[in-house]
């Protein structure tokens, strides 16, 4: 898991540069993103079409995933790491969002093979939890890690953990994020 500090360039662990929200792909129809999305939390898009989707996080993560081979992707963005025994069947809880982005890529004529992922958000937006190793944010981190690592989807990127939330813009359609410190 890796994270950087306010001082460190803005970069995903790929190298990708996050740049300027108006250098951003997608914007305004720009850099082929196609189709422009604002994702909510407990919310799941996946797209055949090539797509810009935005997001903001702080605790809660956003898995982004994609197929090179067919330029289908999607993303989610959960809150909370795990729903509870016989609770509410939710997106807004990890286990059940990362697994409904990948049965849904599948669905789309993805191979779970051929499927990569980048991990933004599980910041520790709130002072009074920055002392405790095991905050919200990293439990909704080491989750997805975990499920993805299980499912056999690996984790190409990552720009998680730290004090702040994050805006993150992905584009589906081959793979690229951009991630800007809030």
């Amino acid at each position: 898991m890796s994270t950087r500090s306010d001082s460190e360039p803005e970069k995903t662990r790929d190298g990708g540069s996050p740049g300027a929200e108006q250098d951003a792909p997608g914007r305004s129809g720009e850099g082929g993103g196609g189709l422009g999305v604002f994702l909510h939390p407990g919310r799941i898009h996946v797209s055949a079409q090539p797509c810009t989707v935005r997001t903001i996080l702080g605790s809660c993560v956003a898995v982004c995933m994609w197929d090179p081979s067919l330029g289908i992707g999607g993303v989610n963005h959960f809150v909370l790491p795990y729903t509870v025994e016989n609770g509410e069947n939710s997106l807004r809880y990890g286990n059940v969002a990362v697994k409904h982005l990948i049965e849904k890529l599948l669905a789309l004529g993805s191979s779970r093979q051929n499927l990569q992922a980048k991990l933004f958000g599980g910041a520790c937006v709130l002072g009074a939890f920055r002392d405790r190793r095991t905050h919200l944010g990293m439990k909704n981190v080491q989750m997805a890690m975990d499920l993805l690592r299980e499912e056999g989807i690996p984790v190409i990127a990552e720009d998680v953990g730290g004090e702040q939330g994050r805006k993150v813009i992905f584009q589906t359609h081959d793979g690229a994020a951009w991630v800007r410190r809030l």
